[in-house]
């Protein structure tokens, strides 16, 4: 299974296509999980576990794997599935993971498969479900729902973020208040991640309009005044990159295809990280990319290309 990375540059050429690859797997229960392959660094048998007094009640110990100390989370006790059975068991599989700039692994009970979906056939989940707050998005595959799990959120629960913007960037901020647009385009399906987001980008005195997914996000631009320049209307959009329905690969395509909105300048945010993010991000056609999460990153880069824009306004 962990020849899967080494294919990684192959994978790469999806950008722009509206596609990803999904890792499937299962936490004791029939029901098909989904984790997309571009978090995912390796899958290996448990390892041995070593307990950490005062660790977070998810967390099932530690493992040194590669030469790092890494956190193992029992992913269905983390979601509500409730606690796995710690017994070692053949087909207990760690996925090991790297996003917003840490490494941690997800012990499941076992692993699939990989599968090749179209971000059109994601769609955001059911309302009203136990474990809704934990869900990113579901998708159909051989006639059965695969629900991919909202890893930032999970990730939250041992390492919670305080998102708070500097002074010093704030006071930036105030000096340019008055110059360009106001309102920033934020888009993303995670709704811990959005809301990270809008506390930073409303520290630096910008109103927010928030969309979940790509589609939405072009619906709403494709809305602004024509008789008006779109950089007059929305001063800058940050967008995810994994999202249902359309990535923001393809909505940054999208964007740069419209004579109305080829202008606004786009920073894709994303937990996933590397450089190959960096250079699809050149080809995608986005001005920026920045891993997930740093407040003071964000807000400068916030604070860059406002600028920028308001200058060329003047």
């Amino acid at each position: 299974m962990s020849q899967f990375i080494d294919d990684i540059d192959q994978r790469t050429q999806m950008v722009g296509q509206n596609r990803m690859e999904l890792l499937l797997f299962h936490l004791g229960s029939k029901q098909t999980f989904g984790i997309n392959v571009f978090k995912v660094r390796e899958v290996i048998a448990r390892p041995e576990l070593r307990q950490l007094p005062g660790s977070a009640a998810i967390v099932c110990g530690v493992a040194h794997i590669r030469g790092k100390t890494v956190s193992i989370i029992d992913l269905a006790l983390a979601i509500g599935f409730g606690a796995q059975k710690i017994e070692p068991d053949a087909n207990a599989k760690v996925i090991v993971t790297e996003f917003n700039r840490s490494v941690q692994g997800f012990w499941v009970s076992d692993v699939d498969r990989i599968v090749n979906v179209s971000w059109e056939k994601v769609k955001p989940p059911p309302r009203g479900t136990e474990r809704e707050s934990f869900l990113v998005a579901v998708t159909e595959i051989d006639n059965r729902w695969v629900e991919i799990i909202d890893v930032e959120r999970v990730f939250v629960q041992i390492n919670p973020l305080t998102p708070e913007v500097s002074p010093e960037l704030k006071h930036q901020a105030e000096d340019t208040q008055g110059e360009g647009a106001s309102r920033v385009l934020v888009v993303d399906d995670s709704m811990v991640a959005r809301r990270q987001i809008e506390r930073s980008v409303a520290d630096l005195g910008f109103a927010v309009e928030a969309r979940s997914d790509g589609l939405e996000a072009l619906n709403y631009l494709e809305s602004l005044d024509p008789a008006l320049p779109a950089k007059e209307q929305i001063a800058l959009v940050i967008s995810d990159i994994e999202m249902p329905r359309m990535d923001g690969y393809t909505l940054t395509r999208k964007i740069r295809e419209n004579k109305h909105l080829q202008s606004l300048n786009v920073i894709l945010h994303s937990s996933l990280s590397g450089q190959f993010n960096a250079d699809l991000v050149k080809r995608a056609g986005a001005d920026h990319f920045l891993p997930k999460f740093d407040p003071n990153e964000l807000a400068a880069a916030i604070l860059h290309y406002t600028r920028d824009q308001a200058s060329h306004q003047a």
